[in-house]
């Protein structure tokens, strides 16, 4: 392969990236849609379209594989590669979070919520936002907006925190809502767990432009 083919292929590499970080995004805001909505035939089709982002994933891990074989990268261009292949499973990763909520929201079926749905729903958006500048962090080879991105990893945490203190609250003085409240302490989690994979995300970005891999947000 020539050095054109090369840069090519690792363009194409980073724009497909960028679309299963996209595509993951939308998984997950499908999954709170069906969540708050209690649309459990919604929260099926979430379900059922995450193989098709495995597929994705597992293919993106294989050209990154590819082109470390085939080629003799220079160090930027290692780099990139390297922190490619993190990414994509940290975005595979999010996504299997968008299934998790998905499995939740059946296990409740039509069920009432055992509280308003205030502090779950912002921690979507939350993470929505620092998947965006992510992405955009990405393609952009932008560092710092990484950084800036990774460091809203804390507003998650400390709603996610607030919500284990309202539902124990709650299934405190009323136990036979415990499954209920249980359900929700899932998805919390499994939004916070999502935010760290973004966090990852940034922590790649910034090797990738710097060389310099670091936590952020510890």
């Amino acid at each position: 392969m020539t050095r054109v083919g090369f840069e090519r292929d690792l363009r194409q590499l980073k724009q497909d990236v960028l679309e299963l970080g996209a595509r993951a995004g939308q998984a997950l805001h499908r999954a709170m849609e069906a969540l708050l909505a209690r649309d459990v035939a919604l929260a099926e089709q979430v379900i059922a379209e995450d193989d098709s982002l495995d597929a994705i994933h597992l293919n993106l891990e294989q050209r990154c594989m590819r082109l470390l074989a085939t080629q003799q990268p220079m160090a930027t261009d290692l780099r990139t590669i390297a922190s490619v292949f993190a990414i994509t499973l940290d975005l595979e990763r999010m996504a299997d979070h968008a299934e998790g909520i998905c499995r939740a929201t059946r296990r409740l079926g039509d069920e009432p919520p055992v509280k308003p749905l205030i502090d779950i729903p912002r921690m979507e958006e939350i993470v929505q936002e620092m998947l965006r500048d992510a992405l955009e962090a990405l393609r952009t080879h932008d560092a710092d907006l990484a950084v800036r991105a990774a460091a809203r990893d804390d507003l998650v945490d400390a709603l996610r925190s607030q919500v284990f203190s309202d539902l124990l609250e709650i299934m405190i003085h009323d136990p036979a809502l415990t499954h209920r409240a249980l359900e929700l302490l899932i998805v919390a989690q499994h939004l916070e767990r999502a935010a760290d994979h973004v966090t990852n995300v940034c922590e790649r970005v910034v090797y990738m432009v710097s060389g310099e891999l670091r936590e952020l947000n510890v």
